[in-house]
């Protein structure tokens, strides 16, 4: 259970990053910094739920649905 809270943490940052990159998109304003900075943490953001869920299902915490249909 905790993995999965963790997970939905992970995914609500990952949104919280885009959101904040689109807004400097649509005021282009430099004084946040860059939007790269935010596009950035998002793809490390993802790169982590996925990695988090590989080793989940290798270990044995996160069982895949045998049936994808």
């Amino acid at each position: 259970m905790l993995i999965k809270i963790v997970l939905v943490a992970l995914v609500l940052y990952m949104i919280v990053n885009l959101f904040m990159a689109m807004r400097i998109m649509m005021k282009n304003d430099t004084s946040k910094g860059p939007m790269s900075k935010y596009i950035g943490r998002r793809v490390l953001t993802s790169a982590i739920i996925v990695i988090i869920i590989l080793i989940a299902i290798g270990t044995g915490l996160i069982t895949p649905n045998p049936r994808p249909y």
